[in-house]
């Protein structure tokens, strides 16, 4: 049976310019093409945790702007096992900003400039509307994209049912030490983990060193991510590092949502950490490989792409 995964999140629109260079402050760039697409944290997450086979009930919240309809058409489309949209006249849908760098080095780096829009407007009554899809999950998975009032009351309902809590802490907002002994699994990246721990990441030593502080404040489990020095797992303090699979990138937006939809997917299936650590990289090296933050991939590409290290 498919485990299920309950994803609280953002939906944004991303509008997205693909640039041989990044501009300099003050330059109008020519784009050599440019795109609209549904993203959004929250969003791109619980697509992924879908297409690596989870049963996946989808909560977010729009604006009623020019934007809504277009969000609604498309998570509609997505055909999630539940989904729950909230909407607001006080503030437009979420969206962002994308540019992708196309240059010589080949590395499709991007810079995002986001605005959370409706996303930041969750009342705790919306949040009493899906308490018990959060109480009946295997998994709760959530970034913070969204108020942290509403992410610290869908936490405690978790808390409350027992439901495993995964935390992904991007975009970084401060996170008090109290809600962090309620998640069983944080997801930072090199940059998140600093700002949790106080210590620079830059190589595994320094990894393993943010990951035993992060610990300290009450996180059970955690997961660095290190880009393309790949991830260091330390699960109650055991260290494992989890190789960089093999891509050859296109657009790495999306690749840290890609990442954490498919741990999330793979943890609620019943997999092991380090295995759903290593599915969870190998799909997002499928990712990076596609244009969009939430590109369609299927599962046997994922498999393939495990066969790499194996």
């Amino acid at each position: 049976m498919k485990g299920k995964v309950c994803v609280f999140g953002s939906f944004n629109v991303d509008i997205v310019a693909r640039v041989d260079r990044f501009p300099f402050p003050g330059e109008s760039l020519v784009a050599n093409s440019s795109m609209t697409s549904a993203g959004g944290k929250g969003a791109n997450q619980a697509m992924a945790a879908l297409k690596s086979g989870a049963n996946v009930h989808y909560i977010g919240k729009i604006g009623e702007d020019a934007f809504g309809p277009f969000a609604r058409r498309y998570l509609k489309s997505v055909e999630f096992d539940a989904l729950t949209l909230l909407t607001t006249s006080d503030k437009a849908t979420g969206n962002a900003l994308i540019f992708v760098s196309e240059g010589e080095q080949g590395n499709a780096e991007n810079m995002i400039s986001v605005d959370p829009g409706a996303n930041m407007t969750v009342s705790h009554d919306e949040i009493m509307q899906f308490a018990s899809a959060i109480g009946c999950a295997d998994i709760l998975l959530v970034q913070l994209e969204n108020n942290i009032a509403a992410i610290e009351h869908v936490i405690n309902i978790a808390f409350e049912h027992q439901t495993f809590v995964i935390l992904n802490p991007a975009p970084w907002q401060e996170v008090d030490d109290q809600l962090l002994t309620k998640v069983d699994l944080v997801t930072p990246n090199a940059t998140e983990a600093q700002f949790m721990s106080g210590v620079p990441v830059t190589d595994f030593a320094s990894a393993e060193i943010a990951a035993d502080l992060i610990h300290k404040r009450g996180c059970k489990s955690v997961i660095i991510t290190l880009g393309s020095m790949g991830a260091l797992l330390s699960e109650q303090g055991v260290k494992t590092t989890i190789p960089l699979f093999p891509a050859n990138p296109k657009d790495t937006t999306g690749a840290g949502d890609a990442f954490n939809g498919a741990l999330a997917a793979r943890l609620a299936n019943g997999d092991s950490i380090t295995d759903a650590t290593r599915f969870a990289a190998a799909y997002a090296a499928v990712s990076v490989e596609k244009i969009g933050a939430s590109p369609q991939i299927s599962l046997t590409e994922v498999e393939d792409r495990l066969l790499c290290l194996a």
